[in-house]
């Protein structure tokens, strides 16, 4: 099962790393030039022995020639050799500190000039990636030297009176079974990758920690790595079980004009390391985890065969691994990929292969640039003149606090800031609702400085422009009420003189806030009553019986002791049935059961081929029925369905 890694010797370390450190002081490029089009830099590891003893045993299958180039036998003839060559070698016997002095450190300086970096450990499990980030307490990694250098660069690049004011955050999350988790927030969850407008990849809901020094750093770097996956395998018994991502983000603000705002991110990427499983003998969990390990380190691969073939898609969409690298792999970072391979013989597939993926990588073209932008400061409002605004026009602008210049008090006073820079607060035939959003509008403008949008400091032509809109459209608007008013007035007017004719006068208009509403009639309804109500009635001696007939538009009755036909305005049909047709009914439904066949008696309502064959079955068992209401003996049909049937097929015959 996975273990978190709580307070691993190896996290230890990382941390022991302290300014005594052999450090070189980091040179920086003219600010304002656009650097070239960078390939990825590719460096090669080579790891000693685990066991010292096997080396003098077991020969090595890679050697290397000089500090660029090495060796490796061919394992289809072992009398020849596979040569490479790459950016720089480093063989057995190099310290961290060359590494990191000989690939690393020269890529930093492009974060103060608003360029992003990355820095890749590739390779197979056990060949010492994370060895290479993290170190020991002798040997610190590229991660603890990378960050000490670059926060005191920031600091002596941001003292006072520098003309940049630099600040440093951290984010570190990990890739597991293509779950993006946040190491600083493990109950997060699963994060989502997205692509700003510019093409930048970023993440919505990724902590960000401010550091200003390492031990800013050790208090998050320490928890976070203990959230990271490990468990163990036959190879490792601290394997990591993800890719792991340590995202550091420069932010650098101009001190003076033009105030310019650079951003310089520096990716640190532990990958995780590819397994053959028959080898590591995984099983269970670790099966499903060197899966999903396999499967985005192939993409990988795909996504570096795309570049170099320049095909127009590159599949970086199709593992998480890959959408995150897409700056670092033909994106805008300058890149370092560093490989690092295992010398035993029982490795020599997997060596062959981060060989091959190392020498296509390196054929990878970056096109950094520098993410730079303008914050421009609030424009100082223009004040026209009278010349430019014309007689009429500079009278309104000009306010009843110029007319009053001649009172020593008005000079004396202050006047409010939003007075002196807002142009619409001179307008004062405006509507006193619209004039009091447009201030307020302005002061919040006004509150934002230099980040607020100049929206009412515009030149002086669109200024008038504006200001002669408003104007027109509080014109119309006080003509609109004041028609409304006059209407309103000649209703109530009329309707004092004859209120009868309030609804008959086509002439008179209502006010615009009134609206008729027009409501549908309702339908008509056929309604059956209940048999036994129907017998109740029959049964009183003053009970007429009516028949229901429908002329044109209207509904009439035709009663037998009445001679001319009563008009009924009623919102349903009512059918009112004699006795006699009911029992006409019911004996013309009792011969169709005891004659009918099959067919026949589908025709009544609510009797299907299966109630059918049910019936004309009792009835050759039984004979005939007596009555409508044996039809309850039979099997399958209630006393329910028996009075259902009887309503619906009553009332379909004597309508028919």
């Amino acid at each position: 099962m996975s273990n978190r890694l709580r307070s691993s010797p190896q996290v230890l370390s990382v941390l022991a790393y302290s300014a005594k450190s052999g450090r070189c002081r980091l040179s920086k490029v003219g600010a304002g030039r656009r650097p070239p089009p960078a390939r990825v830099r590719v460096a090669v590891r080579l790891r000693p022995f685990v066991d010292g003893a096997a080396g003098t045993s077991e020969p090595p299958c890679v050697r290397g020639i000089d500090s660029c180039s090495l060796e490796v036998a061919n394992w289809r003839n072992y009398q020849e050799t596979l040569k490479y060559q790459f950016d720089a070698f480093y063989g057995e016997r190099s310290s961290q500190q060359d590494i990191y002095a000989g690939s690393v450190q020269p890529i930093l300086r492009h974060l103060l000039e608003g360029q992003n970096a990355s820095v890749l450990a590739y390779g197979p499990t056990g060949a010492g990636k994370t060895h290479t980030m993290l170190g020991s307490p002798e040997q610190p990694g590229v991660i603890p030297r990378a960050l000490m250098d670059l926060l005191q660069l920031t600091r002596e690049e941001g003292a006072e009176g520098r003309p940049w004011n630099l600040s440093v955050t951290m984010s570190y999350l990990e890739i597991y079974q293509e779950k993006v988790l946040d190491l600083l927030d493990p109950a997060s969850g699963d994060l989502v990758i997205r692509e700003d407008c510019r093409g930048n990849i970023l993440i919505p809901g990724l902590t960000q920690k401010p550091i200003t020094s390492f031990s800013d750093f050790e208090r998050h770097f320490l928890p976070a790595s203990g959230n990271r996956t490990v468990g163990a395998t036959r190879l490792n018994q601290r394997s990591s079980r993800s890719h792991a991502v340590l995202l550091v983000k420069v932010d650098q603000q101009e001190r003076l004009a033009p105030f310019r705002q650079r951003e310089g991110k520096l990716y640190l990427i532990d990958l995780a390391g590819s397994e053959d499983n028959r080898r590591t003998g995984n099983q269970g969990l670790r099966l499903k985890e060197s899966g999903a390990i396999n499967t985005s380190l192939f993409v990988l691969g795909k996504v570096v065969d795309a570049l170099n073939q320049g095909l127009p898609r590159v599949p970086y969409r199709d593992s998480k691994l890959t959408r995150l690298l897409q700056d670092s792999l033909g994106g805008s970072a300058h890149s370092i990929l560093i490989a690092n391979i295992a010398p035993e013989r029982r490795f020599y597939l997997d060596t062959v292969s981060a060989l091959n993926f190392a020498a296509r990588s390196k054929e990878v073209i970056n096109r950094p640039f520098t993410n730079e932008s303008l914050q421009p400061p609030a424009l100082a409002p223009v004040k026209l003149s009278q010349k430019e605004l014309g007689p009429s026009e500079a009278k309104r602008a000009r306010g009843p606090e110029e007319e009053d210049i001649g009172n020593p008090e008005s000079v004396g006073a202050p006047v409010p800031a939003t007075q002196k820079l807002s142009p619409l607060q001179k307008l004062s035939n405006m509507d006193p609702a619209m004039l009091e959003r447009l201030l307020s509008l302005d002061r919040l403008l006004g509150s934002q400085g230099s980040q607020g949008t100049p929206l009412l400091n515009t030149p002086k032509r669109e200024r008038m422009v504006l200001i002669k809109t408003v104007e027109e459209k509080n014109l119309e608007i006080e003509r609109l009420k004041m028609k409304q008013k006059e209407l309103e007035a000649k209703m109530l007017a009329q309707e004092a003189v004859d209120p009868k004719k309030e609804n008959c006068s086509p002439t008179v208009l209502r006010p615009l806030s009134r609206r008729t509403v027009t409501v549908a009639e309702p339908l008509k309804k056929a309604v059956v009553m209940p048999l036994q109500l129907i017998q109740e009635q029959t049964a009183s001696p003053n009970t007429e019986i009516h028949i229901l007939k429908k002329r044109g538009l209207k509904r009439k009755l035709d009663s037998s002791d009445v001679s001319e036909p009563v008009e009924k305005a009623e919102d349903c049909w009512e059918l009112h049935v004699s006795p006699e047709l009911l029992a006409h009914g019911r004996q013309k439904i009792l011969n169709l059961l005891n004659e009918g066949s099959a067919r026949d008696l589908r025709s009544l309502q609510r009797i299907g081929q299966k109630k059918a064959q049910l019936i004309v079955g009792w009835r050759e068992l039984h004979g005939p029925f007596s009555q409508v209401e044996d039809l309850e003996r039979v099997e399958g049909i209630s006393a329910k369905q028996l009075e259902s049937f009887l309503k619906v097929s009553l009332a379909m015959l004597l309508l028919s």
